[in-house]
């Protein structure tokens, strides 16, 4: 069974949003508050220990139950129960999209190919537990017989991205382990962390699906020479290990086969920090915290499944954002952490939204007459707020904004957090409300309010709530995806630059340049210069 293939813009709740998109693109949301005091308690979601207000928002109940229909015209139920059935949705790659499989606590089989594939993840688990166990006790040691103490991931993409967000974000709950990441090709990258590290004591975990990525490889080749260094090959084993389905590449990398750790195909790269990918993760706070991790995911991938359209955090989020997209004609978002912890959020979101709804065909094979993925953007406040919020608060675009905020400091310094907060409330009230023109203010310092934003304002960062956050932002993009028409799971714009890289880089190599465009020619004649 296949996703519907249905033009967004051909469905009739399409024609009614446009015609009260006309009504509605001058109306200001301080109007509509001063006509309904009730407004917050009308739009807004309590989820376990998650409240979503949406009341900040240009739109109307009448509004909401146009998407509502939207959602409903484009078949999302339909849709919502292929993605977590292990339904063939990524089409122009043949595969299942199933990331929700493992944070997954059912018992009744997820087939795909005809395959449960519970007891393989359930085995994989168990393996990530018993390593991180002895890794973290000591009982795993160096060639010299000495403990770890530092971490290396290798990987780029989907296979940095996530881990390194996640780490940092539970830094609070991490042991003793240090752990770091490379990715950048960039040889002095590599070159400044080993200067900081010690070959007797530190692991490296590499991670690439096909053990080829060009970046990773490169990367994991050069720190392997600088450990033989000071070690024999023998030790390669003791210090490596890797996150592959590539078991004979790995192995002749001179990873013992007991170190390897599986992935699947029916996992995207950037969706795969559930998995065996989330080792690095596994080991800096330690495995019970990853299970919460997944725990939390879990509980909001059941919040999508089940819960009404109108009282589903992930669909409702994306049908505003369908809205201001697609009407309101904004092409950015900005996305706010008023928590330190999470400074890699954004980085690692841009990727997994831009990189799945950045597409311009449809899933009908033809190139789409609408506006699809958003350009995902923002960093901690309050730092924010002295960068770039003159721009969201008088600037010339419309700039939709979530605000994501907890209740409790972690250390529970009251002085800190109730500041922090005041901060965190006060923007999305300034933003709202504005600055009105008055006799004898000058102009300069007017601010026309009426700026859209959600809050969610969440209890406490722990693993649990921080797994059901991303997990939000993975059903968001994919809600609209499936409303925008397209395929949000392959990459194929990815795959032409890593083509042509290879090609220039034989040209550099032999110094012998192949026929380019003018331009490449005369950069590539200078750098050989």
């Amino acid at each position: 069974m296949s996703l519907p293939t249905i033009n967004p813009t051909q469905t009739a709740a399409w024609q009614k949003l446009q015609a009260h998109f006309e009504l509605m693109k001058e109306q200001q949301m301080q109007v509509l508050f001063a006509a309904d005091p009730t407004r917050a308690e009308k739009m807004h979601i309590e989820w376990q220990d998650f409240l979503l207000d949406y009341s900040k928002n240009i739109a109307t109940e009448e509004t909401f139950a146009l998407l509502q229909e939207l959602a409903n015209e484009v078949d999302l139920k339909s849709a919502i129960e292929q993605y977590f059935g292990g339904g063939l949705i990524n089409q122009t790659e043949n595969r299942a999209v199933l990331h929700t499989a493992l944070r997954s606590k059912q018992t009744e089989p997820i087939l795909v190919d005809g395959q449960d594939v519970l007891p393989e993840i359930a085995a994989v688990k168990a393996k990530m537990k018993a390593f991180s166990d002895r890794i973290i006790s000591g009982a795993h040691t160096g060639y010299t017989g000495k403990a770890i103490t530092d971490v290396v991931n290798i990987g780029i993409g989907g296979s940095d991205l996530g881990p390194a967000m996640m780490v940092e974000a539970l830094k609070f709950y991490k042991n003793q382990l240090s752990v770091h990441f490379i990715s950048n090709i960039d040889g002095d990258h590599v070159q400044e962390l080993l200067k900081r590290i010690d070959p007797e004591t530190t692991l490296f975990v590499i991670v690439s699906k096909t053990f080829t990525t060009q970046e990773t490889l490169t990367n994991a080749q050069t720190i392997r020479t600088w450990f033989l260094q000071s070690a024999s090959e023998q030790d390669v084993a003791k210090h490596f290990v890797a996150v592959s389905t590539n078991l004979q590449k790995v192995q002749e990398f001179g990873i013992a086969p007991e170190n390897i750790f599986p992935m699947w195909d029916w996992v995207g790269g950037r969706f795969s920090l559930w998995s065996a990918v989330g080792l690095s993760v596994s080991l800096a706070v330690g495995y019970d915290n990853f299970e919460q991790l997944l725990d939390g995911a879990h509980d909001m991938d059941v919040h999508f499944r089940t819960a009404p359209f109108e009282q589903n955090m992930p669909v409702v989020m994306a049908l505003l954002s369908i809205w201001y997209n697609n009407f309101y004609g904004a092409q950015t978002e900005a996305i706010i952490p008023y928590n330190q912890y999470l400074q890699k959020l954004v980085p690692y979101l841009q990727q997994g939204i831009m990189e799945s709804n950045g597409k311009r065909v449809g899933r009908d094979g033809k190139p789409v007459s609408y506006q699809t993925g958003t350009i995902i953007w923002g960093e901690p406040g309050t730092n924010s707020q002295h960068a770039f919020f003159q721009l969201i608060h008088q600037g010339t675009k419309l700039i939709p904004t979530d605000f994501i905020g907890f209740k409790q400091a972690l250390y529970g310094n009251k002085d800190h957090q109730d500041k922090l907060m005041s901060n965190f409330f006060a923007q999305t009230e300034a933003l709202l409300m504005g600055r009105p023109e008055t006799s004898g203010l000058s102009p300069f310092k007017v601010f026309t309010g009426n700026k859209p934003t959600n809050t969610l304002l969440i209890d406490k960062l722990t693993p649990a709530s921080v797994g059901a956050l991303v997990a939000l932002y993975e059903h968001k993009l994919f809600v609209q995806g499936i409303i925008w028409n397209i395929y949000s799971y392959d990459q194929w714009g990815v795959e032409l630059g890593k083509v042509l890289a290879n090609s220039i880089l034989t040209d550099i190599e032999t110094g012998q340049i192949a026929a380019h465009d003018a331009s490449t020619t005369f950069l590539l004649n200078k750098y050989l210069g």
